[in-house]
């Protein structure tokens, strides 16, 4: 499985690393296209709630949650 993460989210890289997954840092909208899940800092997110989804991938907001937390989730979303 390919799991797209942000670029300052390198603690969750290396966790999910270590439990198998292939990790390609998300560093352009077109990367989200090429990976089974996204998982983002949640910095971006749309202050009026009006959001235009443009992937099909589950995305997990990585804020407020420790490393193996995302994990989970992750698991969670993918098995």
């Amino acid at each position: 499985m390919r799991i797209g993460v942000e670029e300052s989210l390198s603690n969750v890289s290396q966790a999910l690393e270590e439990k198998g997954y292939q990790v390609v840092t998300l560093s352009n909208a077109s990367d989200v296209n090429n990976v089974d899940c996204c998982v983002v800092t949640g910095m971006d997110s749309n202050i009026m709630g009006m959001q235009t989804t443009t992937t099909q991938v589950p995305v997990i907001d990585a804020n407020g949650l420790s490393a193996d937390e995302i994990c989970q989730k992750i698991e969670q979303k993918l098995h």
